[in-house]
């Protein structure tokens, strides 16, 4: 019997324990950057309802059971912090850290990954490969490990970056150590359930599709069970000169997994299982799309993505609509920032529209329309940010260099 991806996604159930109105993980609810709340245009420049100041970090931030929480370098400190926020009035009501070492990269210092909120605990993976697990109501550190110590792994050039997935009680991991590539640490106790693969580390996060993982590493696009057993494997990277770069998740859309690069382009895989054997063919392959830190999302039969290039003097990126079964371009609008814009896909099947949020501080509210770009309200909203935000019972949670805001979309 033949299985593809898409009758193991029918079975998705997110492994999150959540409300009917939380964004508690990177991409939201499912990872995939959508929400079914409906967004209408804005006649306005919006005005937040309240903003809170927080250290450096391009972590995003996560809602879950009426809190936002935020994590990030306080000032002045070699720690990682984590905060939690009413999410009405902003309230801080805790603020935890634990020191760690000083780590500078280019472009911000601070965490890059996204918490992960599950059964009452907040999971974080910090910039120098330290995992955590905090009470979420308290902020108590319950357990930490120091993931690049533990297995024997190097950090990336821009830091640790994977956004942490919670999947059976387990925290997945990208740490690319050697027979360490993946880690899973028990949620209850940090200590490693099972870990797999020589895959290098990336930039990306990984999602779950079914009862598959998938990942984008450093060289491959690669598909792990539940437990760790690889099922599959394509070669597909982005390097600069010797740097790793891939950054975009994947993203898994019916039959196909869809995977981009800054430097490698884009690929549309068909996976299907049949007897337990997985196989792997490539539909199809666009070297012009390439994604650095932004994941395409999907509506219909079109995937909605930002592409850009590696570029330091004159940095620019393009909003394409893709057709999601051969990856032709159906339209573009580019300079819709340097380098990065975040899209979430909002509202039930056949009513969408797409907010974005670029990378100096404006949100567009744009039609989910395959034939041309149409904006149908736009805003600034916050300063220079590459953080994801959160929408969540008609409030949209996003921060920037400095603050942390809410702003109502109702």
């Amino acid at each position: 019997m033949i299985r593809s991806l898409a009758a193991l996604v029918l079975t998705f159930a997110p492994a999150l324990t959540l409300s009917a109105a939380d964004w508690p993980q990177f991409l939201g609810p499912n990872r995939d950057g959508s929400t079914p709340e409906s967004v209408a245009p804005w006649g306005t420049a919006l005005k937040p309802l309240w903003k809170q100041p927080v250290g450096e970090a391009h972590s995003s931030p996560v809602v879950a059971d009426g809190l936002v929480y935020a994590f990030y370098q306080p000032k002045g400190k070699n720690a990682d912090a984590l905060a939690a926020f009413d999410a009405k009035t902003g309230e801080l009501k805790w603020e935890k850290s634990y020191d760690r070492a000083e780590f500078k990269p280019l472009f911000g210092n601070g965490p890059r990954g996204t918490p992960a909120v599950s059964n009452g605990k907040v999971f974080t993976y910090g910039g120098t490969g330290i995992a955590a697990c905090w009470d979420a109501k308290t902020g108590a550190l319950e357990w930490k490990v120091d993931t690049l110590k533990e297995f024997n792994a190097k950090n990336l050039f821009f830091g640790v970056s994977t956004s942490p997935l919670v999947v059976n009680d387990q925290v997945i991991l990208l740490v690319g150590g050697k027979g360490a590539g993946v880690v899973a640490l028990e949620a209850k106790t940090g200590k490693a359930a099972w870990k797999a693969t020589d895959e290098a580390a990336s930039y990306s996060s990984p999602v779950r599709a079914g009862k598959q993982l998938v990942f984008l590493t450093g060289g491959n696009l690669l598909g792990l069970s539940e437990t760790g057993e690889k099922l599959w494997a394509v070669p597909f990277e982005g390097k600069v000169g010797d740097l790793i770069e891939s950054s975009a998740t994947p993203l898994v859309v019916g039959d196909l997994v869809v995977g981009s690069t800054v430097t490698g382009g884009a690929i549309g895989l068909k996976v299907t299982e049949s007897g337990g054997k997985y196989a792997t063919q490539q539909e199809w392959f666009s070297k012009p799309l390439t994604c650095y830190f932004s994941t395409p999302v999907a509506v219909g039969d079109y995937l909605y993505m930002v592409n850009g290039t590696v570029s330091f003097s004159n940095p620019t990126i393009t909003l394409r609509c893709v057709e999601l079964k051969t990856g032709k371009v159906a339209w573009e609008k580019k300079n819709v920032g340097k380098y990065h814009a975040a899209i979430v896909k909002c509202g039930p099947a056949g009513k969408e529209t797409l907010l974005m949020l670029d990378d100096a501080g404006a949100v567009t509210l744009f039609e989910a329309n395959p034939k041309e770009f149409k904006e149908l309200a736009k805003s600034k909203v916050c300063g220079n940010t590459w953080a994801h935000p959160a929408l969540v019972d008609g409030r949209l949670y996003l921060r920037d260099e400095k603050e942390l805001l809410c702003f109502e979309l109702k």
